[in-house]
C-alpha cells in the first residue's frame, strides 16, 4: 500500500458544539497565511513522494470560496506526483458544496466526497451546531451524483443527547436512501473544551452509554443487511468501496500530513504540527522505537473488522504479535473481548463498542 497525503484545511463557517478538531473562520488574511505554510511545507515534501491517496480534511474544506478551493487543487497538481493517486477524498458540509464547487472538485482530480450528514432530523441538527438543514445534505448527494461522483461517502452520529433511538434508525434509513458507497457511524463523544463539554460538566447534557450501545448495534444489523460491510469500528462500505486513506492510517502505513494540526508518518519517524494561524510550527518530532511501533501498528489494525493475520503482521512490523503481546492476547481472548484462530486475532463482537479498553492493555 503507497502512502498518503493529507492536507488540513482549518476553516468552518462556524464551530459545532461537538468538535475538538482544530478550525478558524475563513477570513482573507488566514487563508492566505495558510496558502504560505503549505508552500513552506510542499518544500520539505520528501523526494520522490508518491502518494497512493489524498484527503482534503478539516475544518470544512468546502468551507473555501470558490477561487481558494480552485487554488488548494492546482497547489496539489502542479506541485505533487499524482501518478499513483487512486483515491482523492474531499470532506464536505452539505452547508457549503455547491454545483460549482462539486464541478471544480470533479475537474480537479478528487473522485471521493465524504459529506458530513450527521442527521436527517433538523432539530438534531440544530442540538449538533450544525450549518445545514437535512433538506441540503439530499441536494448536496443529489448534485454530486450529477457532477458524476461515482464515490460518496455520508456520515452520521449516533449517542445524541436527547435524540430517540427511533430518530436515529430514521437517520440511517434516511442515509440509505441516498444509496452512498460508504457510511461512518460515529458516536458522539464529549471531547474536552467543547461546548458540548462545559455543558456536561454543569449537568445540562447527559449521555447513556447503554443507549448509545443499543443504537450502535441497532446500525450494525441495518448496514449489513443493506449490503454494507462493515470492515472498521466506525465504517461501513460496499464491496471495493472501502477509504483507502484510513485503511493506510489503521495499516501502519506512511504518510504526509501538511497544514495546521496535521500529523505525518515517515519512514520511522512521527511529527506533527501545531493547531494555529496564521503560522504553524512543528510541535513535536519522535524517532519511532520498532517495537513500540509495532505494538501501535497491532492496535490501530484491530480497529479492522479482519484484525491482523499473523503472516500480515509480520510482515507490516517484522514481530510475531505473540512474542509481542502473548500474555495480554490471551488474557483478553479468556475475558471474551479477543477472537484468537491460530493465524489471525480480531476484535470480539462485545468489544467493539469498548475497544479503547482492550487497546489500552495492548499498546
Amino acid at each position: 500500500m503507497g502512502p498518503g497525503l493529507y492536507i488540513h484545511v482549518p476553516f468552518c463557517v462556524r464551530k459545532c458544539g461537538y468538535c475538538a478538531f482544530f478550525s478558524r473562520p475563513a477570513e482573507p488574511d488566514l487563508v492566505a497565511a495558510w496558502f504560505a505554510g503549505l508552500e513552506r511545507e510542499r518544500q520539505a515534501l520528501p523526494e520522490g513522494f508518491a502518494p497512493r491517496s489524498v484527503f482534503f480534511g478539516g475544518g470544512t474544506p468546502t468551507a473555501l470560496v470558490e477561487s481558494d478551493l480552485a487554488r488548494l487543487i492546482e497547489f496539489v497538481r502542479a506541485r505533487t506526483d499524482l501518478r499513483n493517486v487512486a483515491e482523492w477524498t474531499c470532506e464536505a458540509n452539505p452547508g457549503t458544496l455547491t454545483p460549482a464547487k462539486l464541478a471544480q472538485l470533479k475537474t480537479g482530480g478528487v473522485n471521493r466526497l465524504s459529506i458530513g450528514a450527521q442527521s436527517f432530523d433538523d432539530a438534531t441538527l440544530k442540538r449538533l451546531g450544525r450549518i445545514h438543514a437535512a433538506a441540503d445534505t439530499r441536494a448536496a448527494v443529489a448534485q454530486a451524483r450529477e457532477a458524476g461522483f461515482e464515490r460518496i461517502a455520508i456520515d452520521v452520529i449516533y449517542g445524541v443527547p436527547g435524540t430517540s433511538r427511533k430518530s436515529f434508525e430514521a437517520d440511517v434509513e434516511a442515509a440509505l436512501a441516498l444509496s452512498p458507497e460508504h457510511v461512518s457511524c460515529y458516536c458522539l463523544e464529549i471531547e474536552e473544551g467543547t461546548p458540548f463539554a462545559r455543558q456536561a460538566a454543569e449537568g445540562r447534557l447527559a449521555v447513556s452509554e447503554e443507549e448509545q450501545r443499543a443504537q450502535f448495534d441497532w446500525a450494525r444489523k441495518r448496514l449489513a443487511a443493506g449490503g454494507w460491510r462493515h470492515y472498521e469500528i466506525s465504517n461501513f462500505a460496499k464491496p471495493g468501496r472501502e477509504c483507502l486513506q484510513n485503511l493506510l492510517y489503521w495499516s501502519g502505513g506512511e504518510y504526509i500530513g501538511v497544514g495546521p494540526a496535521a500529523h505525518s508518518h515517515w519512514r520511522g519517524v512521527r511529527w506533527g504540527n501545531s493547531p494555529e494561524l496564521p503560522v504553524w510550527r512543528k510541535s513535536f518530532e519522535e524517532k519511532l522505537d520498532p517495537e513500540a511501533k509495532a505494538r501501535e501498528t497491532l492496535v490501530m489494525g484491530l480497529r479492522r473488522l479482519a484484525g491482523w493475520g499473523r503472516a500480515e503482521f509480520r510482515a507490516a512490523t517484522g514481530f510475531d504479535y505473540d512474542a509481542l503481546r502473548g500474555t495480554e492476547i490471551a488474557r483478553l481472548a479468556a475475558a471474551g473481548l479477543l477472537v484468537v484462530e491460530p493465524d489471525r486475532i480480531r476484535l470480539a463482537e462485545d468489544a467493539l463498542f469498548v475497544s479503547d479498553s482492550v487497546f489500552a492493555e495492548l499498546v
